[in-house]
C-alpha cells in the first residue's frame, strides 16, 4: 500500500533534497509538492494526503497554522521539517509523528517513516473493526453483547499511552495512573511516583480509558479505581478516596455513585 504524501516547504532546494532522500522508501508516493501554507492547507483538503512533511517557518500561513487550517477535515499524518531544535515541542504538541532537522538524516528520516508505517497500520486495523461492528449491527445485533465481555470491551480501550512532556515521550501504562486532573487542555497524570502534563481535553481521554477502571469522581478529576485503598466520609455527603500512594482525592456529591463500587 502507497503512502500518498504531499511535501512542503517555501525552498525549493529543500523540497528537491527531501524527494531524493524519499527515493529509497518505495511506499511513499510524493503526489504534490506546496511552496507555502496556503498552497498546503488547499492541497491536503483536495488530495486528502496520508502524509505530509511540513516546514515549520515558511512566509505567511507557517507549519502550525497549517496544521489548524486543516482541522475542519480528516487531518493527514504530519511531520514536521524545522531548523529550529525550540519548535520541537510545539510540534509534539501538534501531535506530530515526528519532526526532523534540516539537514534531513537518512537514518531519522528512515526512523520516522517506520514510524508513520505503525500509525497507519493501527488507523487501518481500528478502522477494519469498526466496519465489522457495523456489518454485526445489521446482521446478528445480539453479538454485539458478546464484544461487550471481558475479552471485547476491553480490547477497546488503550493499554499505554503516550505523553508529551518536556521535550520527550514516555510510555505510560494506564495500570500504574491512580488518577488524571484537568487544568484547562491540559491533563495532570499522577503514577505514584510521577507526574506528567499531556495536551488533551477530559472528555478525549475518558473515551481512551476502559470506563470499569476509571470513573470520573469529580468535575475535574479521574481515579483508577484498582488504585483505591479506602474511603473517608467528609461533609455534605462528599468523601475523599485513599489511593495506594496516600494521595486524597475528593469525591463530589454529584458523582457519589462511584462510592458505591466498594460499598457491598
Amino acid at each position: 500500500m502507497s503512502i500518498r504524501t504531499i511535501l512542503v516547504d517555501d525552498e525549493k532546494l529543500a523540497i528537491q533534497g527531501l524527494q531524493v532522500r524519499l527515493e529509497p522508501h518505495k511506499d511513499i508516493e510524493v503526489i504534490e509538492t506546496c511552496a507555502n501554507g496556503r498552497e498546503a492547507i488547499r492541497a491536503i483538503k483536495t488530495l486528502k494526503p496520508d502524509l505530509v512533511f511540513l516546514d515549520i517557518q515558511m512566509p505567511g500561513f507557517d507549519g502550525f497554522s497549517v496544521v489548524k487550517g486543516v482541522m475542519d477535515v480528516e487531518p493527514p499524518l504530519f511531520v514536521f521539517v524545522t531548523a529550529f531544535q525550540e519548535h520541537a515541542i510545539r510540534a509534539f504538541e501538534a501531535n506530530a509523528v515526528n519532526y526532523l532537522m534540516k539537514p534531513v538524516d537518512e537514518d531519522k528520516l528512515a526512523d520516522t517513516i517506520e514510524r508513520v508505517r505503525q500509525r497507519m497500520a493501527e488507523k487501518a486495523s481500528a478502522q477494519e473493526a469498526e466496519k465489522l461492528k457495523d456489518v454485526l449491527a445489521e446482521v446478528s445485533p445480539e453479538s454485539l453483547d458478546d464484544i461487550g465481555g471481558e475479552d471485547g470491551s476491553s480490547a477497546r480501550y488503550e493499554k499505554m499511552i503516550n505523553v508529551k512532556d518536556r521535550g520527550q515521550i514516555f510510555r505510560v501504562d494506564v495500570d500504574t495512573i491512580e488518577h488524571i486532573e484537568a487544568a484547562g487542555d491540559y491533563m495532570c497524570i499522577y503514577t505514584g511516583d510521577n507526574s506528567l502534563i499531556l495536551r488533551e481535553t477530559m472528555k478525549d481521554l475518558e473515551r481512551r480509558l476502559d470506563p470499569k477502571n476509571f470513573q470520573r469522581v469529580h468535575r475535574s478529576t479521574i481515579v483508577n479505581l484498582d488504585q483505591v485503598r479506602q474511603v473517608k466520609p467528609h461533609t455534605n455527603g462528599e468523601c475523599f478516596l485513599v489511593l495506594d500512594s496516600g494521595a486524597e482525592v475528593k469525591v463530589s456529591r454529584s458523582y457519589r455513585d462511584v462510592v458505591a463500587r466498594f460499598v457491598h
